[in-house]
């Protein structure tokens, strides 16, 4: 979950490393740290506890600069966040430091070993052990010959177990940076006469666009004169390089207080962008270009499984409601964590979706191969190309949603709910669930949904009112049924996660089975409570949600009800209403989801808690 950044070329390296750390820092934000060298001053180092900016004070403090660096931001796992413990870390003659993010799950069997042959530690990092066993295999041999440091590099990763992506330079070696990747994500930036190598995309989107990621067993040498990849036995590998279509500017804040308002904001664009080139207005016909899978695979589905983690298995569990009612393919969801853990069955006849924004979190990663390994051809859904489930997916639909750097995710999820919806009329229309006639609809009334987007944040002010009556609560309850059971779940974490306030999403049809035994005067209950009266299903949905709010006020619960405009009913009832447009059921998910964030986004901001990276989080699981 850490970030790291390291640059070659003829730049001032500091503030080329800062400046990635700084897009990086959604992915941990505990201590960073700075090594450069390449100004006649030897290898140097600056380490700070706490946010990016105490880094920056020591760099003010204490100048240096050099021609190649590598930095570091951290989210601690072994080894308290303490400047002590933050990243580069050195071996024993300090010519060799290293930045790391992963997991060795041997360091302290390493550890104990290297301890014994004389080796001396520091701190509580397991990331220590890696640049003495580097060290061990970079010093000298008997015959008076130092190997160079990709050697020493591929020989020590080899005793590693665990996941990791390291980055390592040496003072003996000049202007050359050597990174290895076995789990978390590491890409490759090839810039004129400079060359990169970062955690993820945004943080060498100014300096350059074309890029390439390394896969599991690669090690890349990068020199002033280019990039070289290898395996961990030294063979040639090639990796084409990819040309980004990302603005750097859509990774900055473009005037917005916070990353995760301009991306709520951004939802309309992500929709669109997401449908763009995939639907044919004319005729309801959804084009799928990355897939291969053939028409006659998709017909003889007997079932899907997805798998995912976080928001994205709450998209998930919207898009089975979708990819049933539409499609009439049974959908199976599991967390991606538990899933493997399993021993899931899986058929000839079954396909296997996962869903990561990133497409390099390590459980969703391990999901996958685990249904390859048992024969199941797999999709995935995803934000970044060229990521690790995409390359290893049989088909790959993009969100298209652009960079996204608050750690609580907003655009991504209805990006994600857009693929998915896209998915489930694409697979209707090829084993014929939906009429010619149908399939237009259902694409007319998706391209209205980002118009319906915008127009709902046009009522952000009522979100913000209604989040100063509330900013004391100590627990919510969301609740919802069907589609919408899942985007109560999903407002249940957005308000968790950035607030710190307990809220936890439940089906309505529940209540009795335990969580009215919490309600009282004091528990606010946002309801999601929405109808499309052209949905004979839709409406007796609704009607039943209706008994279960009155369930609360008669228990004296405060109701926060989400609702269609134009519901009169809903407001007798309810303490306050936040209202979303009509849309059909399928794609009313899309919609909802956006007041609950908002609301969450106000409430915390008005708790004064740090939105864009809320404690103890990161954006990208890229370990277990």
């Amino acid at each position: 979950m850490c970030g790291i950044v390291g640059y070659v070329g003829k730049k001032q390296v500091v503030p080329v490393i800062i400046d990635g750390l700084k897009r990086l820092e959604y992915r941990g934000y505990d201590s960073a740290g700075i090594a450069v060298a390449g100004n006649g001053e030897g290898l140097q180092i600056r380490r700070a506890e706490g946010k990016l900016r105490n880094l920056e004070e020591a760099i003010r403090l204490k100048p240096l600069d050099g021609t190649y660096g590598i930095g570091h931001t951290r989210w601690a796992t072994h080894g308290r966040p303490t400047e002590e413990n933050a990243h580069p870390h050195r071996d024993c003659s300090g010519r060799i430091v290293v930045v790391h993010n992963g997991i060795v799950e041997n360091y302290l069997s390493l550890k104990k070993k290297l301890t014994e042959e004389g080796h001396k530690f520091t701190t509580e990092t397991d990331t220590e052990i890696i640049a003495h066993l580097i060290e061990k295999y970079y010093l000298k041999s008997g015959n008076g010959h130092r190997p160079k440091l990709e050697e020493a590099v591929r020989k020590a990763v080899k005793e590693l177990t665990g996941v990791f992506a390291l980055v390592v330079i040496a003072i003996d070696e000049p202007n050359k940076i050597v990174a290895a990747r076995n789990g978390p994500p590491a890409v490759i930036g090839l810039g004129k006469d400079e060359y990169f190598v970062a955690s993820d995309v945004p943080a060498i989107l100014y300096h350059t666009r074309d890029l390439f990621f390394l896969a599991d067993g690669d090690l890349a040498i990068i020199t002033q004169e280019g990039v070289r990849v290898t395996d961990f036995d030294g063979n040639p590998v090639e990796r084409k390089p990819q040309h980004v279509t990302w603005d750097p500017i859509m990774a900055e804040k473009g005037g917005f207080k916070h990353f995760m308002l301009k991306e709520i904001y951004e939802q309309p664009r992500t929709v669109r962008d997401t449908t763009l080139g995939r639907v044919s207005q004319d005729s309801g016909q959804i084009f799928l270009d990355e897939m291969h899978v053939t028409e006659a695979e998709f017909k003889a589905l007997s079932k899907i499984n997805i798998a995912a983690c976080g928001t994205s298995w709450h998209a998930a569990l919207a898009g089975k409601f979708m990819i049933e009612t539409l499609a009439r393919v049974p959908v199976e969801v599991d967390y991606a964590s538990e899933w493997r853990y399993r021993d899931p069955i899986l058929a000839a006849d079954e396909l296997t979706m996962l869903i990561s924004q990133s497409g390099e979190t390590a459980d969703t990663i391990a999901a996958q191969r685990e249904a390859k390994g048992k024969g199941s051809k797999t999709i995935a859904i995803c934000n970044v190309v060229g990521s690790m489930i995409t390359r290893e997916a049989a088909g790959t639909i993009y969100t298209h949603a652009g960079p996204e750097i608050g750690v609580a995710s907003t655009k991504a999820f209805t990006g994600q709910l857009t693929a998915l919806y896209l998915f489930a009329l694409y697979l209707a229309q090829v084993r014929g669930t939906m009429t010619p006639e149908q399939a237009k609809n259902a694409v007319q009334q998706l391209t209205r949904i980002p118009g319906k987007l915008e127009q709902i944040l046009t009522h952000d002010e009522a979100c913000d009112e209604l989040a100063k009556t509330y900013i004391r609560a100590q627990d919510f309850l969301f609740l919802g049924r069907g589609i919408h059971y899942p985007i109560a779940l999903e407002g249940a974490l957005k308000l968790k996660e950035i607030s710190y306030i307990h809220a936890e999403g439940y089906p309505a049809g529940e209540m009795k089975h335990g969580p009215n035994a919490l309600i009282d005067e004091n528990l606010p209950v946002v309801i999601v409570a929405t109808r499309d009266v052209n949905s004979p299903h839709s409406m007796v949905r609704y009607e039943k949600t209706m008994s279960n709010l009155k369930e609360v006020k008669a228990r004296s619960g405060i109701v926060i009800a989400l609702a269609t405009e134009g519901d009169q009913e809903i407001t007798e009832e309810a303490d306050h209403v936040l209202f979303v447009p009509p849309a059909p059921e399928e794609l009313s998910a899309i919609l909802e989801i956006v007041p609950l964030q908002l609301l969450a986004y106000h409430i915390a901001v008005r708790r004064g808690c740090d939105v864009d990276q809320p404690r103890n989080l990161a954006k990208s699981v890229t370990v277990e």
